[in-house]
């Protein structure tokens, strides 16, 4: 599985990046995203809904890193 660790990068970053990621991977492929924006679940929820990705996995950790698993379409 592929991980990508933006913890500590801002809104539009994380979801920037990992839409160059995904494009990057086949239809299926699931991504995991670390990451401690704030806004980064309602922001990731959005980009899912907008490009049809599949937003499998928004959780938290002990720690305050957001875990956001994606399925790219």
């Amino acid at each position: 599985m592929n991980t990508l660790d933006l913890r500590g990068l801002k809104c539009p970053l994380p979801v920037l990046r990992t839409k160059k990621a995904l494009a990057a991977l086949e239809s299926g492929t699931q991504i995991t995203v670390l990451a401690t924006d704030s806004g980064a679940p309602d922001d990731f929820a959005a980009f899912c809904r907008h490009t049809g990705h599949r937003l499998l996995e928004s959780s938290q950790d002990q720690d305050g890193t957001f875990i956001l698993r994606i399925e790219r379409k």
